[in-house]
């Protein structure tokens, strides 16, 4: 395990993890109980010929645990470079990582200090009930390919990058800010069908009015929610358009592009993240991956705003 004064240099230097030194300590006052609680329960869960608590002694403990994981979603460190760090066993590292990431992938966004969005419904209801704007785009994650003689080995490539890709669909407020992610599907899968699946379509019409921006990937969805989910406008001349029509068709495309861009900003800031720009690891582990990354970012952007507001 690392010595106390190597911990608090991981933790005093947002580059190394991401986040400030009062969200980490949020995260472990946070998440610590609930680790410790579902290690008992695993320990109690089988047979055993020692009393719980018989035998070694942990010797990586809880914060030392979410600091490997930060640095490791953070930068893609790998995990033998993290046990020489932390002076532990590989498997260890990899246990910590895999205990820890769904703590983190089950806290949601944050929105404000007191309230969490966990489920695209809460999205909605928190749309409607403040009157912001929602913006939603889908964005791939490179993963390795499958191996040969998969069934569902195609499944992944994607249409648009020809690459091995896993997909999932975000959403943020008209300012950036993160709202949700979804579970990853494989990259094949087209951004409209993503959002069908996800139950976006009976969510708006039966929910409250919400504006919801989308790009091209998406048109046929504002037909289906009663005009709420809106699109970038349908080019009607194919060729020889007339000089009036192409000015008016490019002011309301960079009108609609304007606004729809912070959603892209929303992505680039969980691209800085490195698990997310090539993952190596399994790709059953990429729903919690980006979903932990997304909590993490939007705690850190509410810390951030709410440290900035005049007193």
């Amino acid at each position: 395990m690392v010595g106390n004064a190597s911990r608090a240099a991981i933790t005093s230097d947002r580059r190394v993890t991401g986040l400030s030194a009062e969200v980490i300590a949020e995260l472990v006052t946070e998440l610590g109980p609930l680790w410790h609680e579902r290690h008992q329960a695993r320990l109690a869960s089988r047979p055993r010929k020692r009393a719980v608590g018989a035998g070694a002694k942990h010797r990586l403990v809880f914060v030392d645990r979410l600091l490997a994981t930060l640095v490791h979603l953070r930068h893609g460190v790998t995990h033998d470079v993290l046990a020489c760090w932390f002076g532990v066993d590989r498997s260890t590292i990899t246990r910590a990582i895999g205990e820890v990431r769904p703590l983190l992938a089950e806290r949601g966004c944050t929105v404000s200090p007191g309230l969490r969005l966990r489920t695209l419904a809460e999205v909605i209801d928190y749309l409607g009930a403040s009157g912001k704007t929602g913006i939603i785009d889908g964005t791939e994650i490179r993963v390795r390919r499958p191996a040969a003689g998969r069934k569902d080995r195609d499944a992944f490539i994607s249409g648009k990058n020809k690459q091995n890709a896993v997909k999932t669909m975000v959403v943020t407020d008209g300012d950036g800010r993160l709202l949700f992610c979804s579970q990853a599907k494989p990259g094949s899968c087209a951004d409209i069908t993503h959002a069908r699946q996800l139950g976006l379509v009976k969510l708006l019409a039966d929910g409250p009015a919400v504006e919801i921006l989308a790009d091209a990937g998406y048109q046929g969805l504002g037909a289906q929610t009663g005009g709420r989910v809106i699109t970038p406008p349908h080019r009607k001349f194919k060729k020889n358009a007339p000089d009036w029509y192409e000015a008016m068709y490019e002011r309301q495309r960079k009108a609609h592009s304007s606004r729809r861009i912070r959603v892209e900003q929303g992505i680039a800031h969980l691209k800085n993240w490195r698990a997310l720009t090539r993952h190596l690891g399994r790709r059953e582990h990429m729903s919690h991956t980006v979903q932990a990354i997304a909590g993490l970012l939007s705690h850190q952007q509410t810390a951030d705003l709410t440290s900035a507001r005049p007193m």
